[in-house]
């Protein structure tokens, strides 16, 4: 959709919230993820589209907590 009234969008798709990691992957993976989606998510120009999966019990659903804790209104 191109118009001289709408802003641009981009889309960006970050890795998702680790709850667990196998001996693979570093220590610090969660954390750095974490850190990076906080990055984006603070931003208040940014909109915020949490996905989980269908078979995840979305109370426990990190993105979602990560979402209510930088917008607890859902505004974005």
């Amino acid at each position: 959709i191109h118009s001289p009234r709408l802003p641009d969008l981009t889309l960006v798709d970050l890795p998702g919230y680790i709850a667990v990691h196998n001996r693979r992957q570093p220590g610090e993976l969660r954390d750095r993820i974490a850190e990076l989606c906080d990055r984006y998510i603070s931003s208040p120009d940014n909109v915020i589209l949490a996905v989980s999966a269908a078979d995840v019990d979305l109370a426990n659903s990190e993105a979602l907590k990560a979402s209510r804790r930088v917008d607890p209104l859902g505004a974005r």
